[in-house]
């Protein structure tokens, strides 16, 4: 018994993965960016947080955050959200979640997603949004599972804390880890972004490509000989996948995710200020 164990064992195909970034590799814009009006609207941040936010995203949209942009970023964000109530966050989420985030999805990526499916691969989703943010956006696209940004939450408040940043080697770390749980082949297993950050990630798989990659990625994709994709038609998420149930959607902005476009933002400016 053991031996023909053994031999289907080794006969077996590898378990195989499909890793995906989020912002600008699936969705159309930063998920981190797009709830600043309705929280405007309930008081968690002011008036001048939104006209930043929106600069913000135009600012992603042509060249995405650097290393450094990102790291000053994740320390505003952590003081911003200390204290607020999570279940606030909640109400405020489900009421504004539908309209916010499901018109974004790449219609390129939903059919990437639906080949790696039919080859039997697992979907991961990876993004250093906050995974409250993550994980219903990779349900809607079908992905089996999602890592993200893991806030610090106590007596159902933010501490100003976070638990496990999802970036740069943090993300190569995760899915290692997830691939030992699940039993993964990463070099049979694939990965997708389009920021430079995530080069310990694209490294991680025997499979990397470059998706609507920033200037240094693209550089090194082509040193590296990796593939490159463009996604440019994003799509009404709610016409080509089903919506969550109110639960889910209930869930799905509490912490770094929901809070991050007031801290984008700031740095924005205020590095072009101190450029100018």
């Amino acid at each position: 018994m053991t031996a023909t164990k053994s031999a289907e064992q080794t006969t077996r195909p590898p378990r195989v993965a499909a890793f995906f970034d989020l912002d600008k590799t699936v969705i159309a814009k930063s998920s981190t960016l797009a709830f600043s009006r309705p929280f405007f609207q309930e008081g968690l941040i002011n008036r001048r947080a939104v006209l930043k936010s929106a600069y913000a995203q135009f600012v992603f949209m042509l060249a995405g955050a650097d290393a450094d942009q990102t790291d000053r970023m994740r320390a505003h964000i952590t003081s911003l959200c200390a204290g607020w109530d999570v279940e606030q966050v909640r109400s405020i989420v489900e009421e504004t979640l539908h309209d916010i985030v499901d018109p974004l999805v790449y219609k390129e990526a939903t059919q990437l997603i639906a080949d790696h499916r039919e080859q039997g691969h697992d979907v991961v989703v990876v993004s250093a949004s906050g995974e409250e943010v993550v994980a219903p956006i990779a349900r809607m696209i079908g992905a089996d599972h999602s890592i993200g940004t893991r806030m610090v939450v106590t007596e159902g408040r933010y501490t100003g804390e976070i638990d496990f940043y999802c970036y740069g080697e943090n993300k190569a770390v995760a899915v290692a880890e997830l691939a030992e749980t699940r039993g993964y082949d990463l070099s049979s297993s694939h990965a997708y972004s389009d920021s430079v950050t995530d080069l310990p990630l694209l490294g991680a798989v025997g499979h990397p490509t470059v998706v609507n990659p920033d200037r240094a990625l693209r550089k090194e994709a082509a040193q590296r000989g990796w593939p490159s994709l463009t996604f440019d038609h994003p799509v009404s998420l709610r016409n080509k996948i089903p919506t969550p149930s109110g639960t889910a959607v209930a869930a799905a902005a509490v912490g770094l995710g929901a809070v991050a476009a007031a801290g984008v933002a700031w740095f924005g400016v205020r590095r072009r200020r101190n450029r100018g």
